[in-house]
């Protein structure tokens, strides 16, 4: 039994610089306009039996801009960043920059009082392995770029360094085929979309 996951990164809620630790903005007129921009190339997506978002404004509102209508799941949900949320790296940094090198350096270091970054792959990944295995089965997730890394990651058993190492944009879109523990990455031409 298969399934298929497409994930799309939600639309974004600031600048790259001006992005805050667990985030919980809605879409900025900038991510409304990516989204209208892309939307007629991820319609397809709609036919996916399971949809789901990331329990976060910016997620809910791409899913629905693009006719999703998505359950928030919260797994989903990004890295707790504990006493770091609503910061930007850069205002982490200043306040305690021991911990933020620790954070950056041990994917197993919590400093920030939250989710380490192998608990957070893992909470993705066990999401990704619970979704229903039906062979043909379809499912579309929107959810915060942190969280399509973190799939990515998991799906790959890659090394949680590897997740410093992805560059998911706003709107982009990364397909997973397989079942619970074995997972693949499905590269597709515009024309195969789900």
């Amino acid at each position: 039994m298969h399934v298929r996951v497409t994930l799309v990164a939600a639309a974004r809620s600031s600048s790259l610089l001006a992005e805050r630790f667990d985030d919980d903005r809605p879409l900025d007129q900038a991510g409304w306009g990516e989204v209208q921009r892309v939307a007629h190339m991820l319609v397809p997506l709609a036919v996916a039996e399971l949809r789901y978002c990331s329990p976060t404004p910016r997620s809910r509102a791409t899913g629905d801009a693009l006719g999703l209508a998505p359950l928030a799941q919260p797994a989903l949900r990004d890295c707790d960043m504990g006493r770091w949320r609503g910061l930007t790296l850069g205002e982490a940094m200043a306040r305690e920059p021991e911990a933020v090198d620790a954070w950056l350096a041990d994917p197993y270091s919590a400093a920030h009082g939250g989710e380490s970054l192998v608990e957070f792959i893992q909470r993705v990944g066990s999401w990704l392995d619970t979704r229903p295995a039906d062979d043909g089965g379809r499912i579309v997730a929107v959810a915060e770029p942190a969280v399509v890394r973190a799939a990515l990651v998991y799906s790959l058993k890659a090394h949680p360094s590897a997740y410093w190492n992805l560059d998911v944009r706003p709107l982009s879109t990364a397909t997973l085929t397989g079942r619970a523990g074995r997972w693949n990455l499905h590269f597709e031409a515009q024309s195969e979309r789900l």
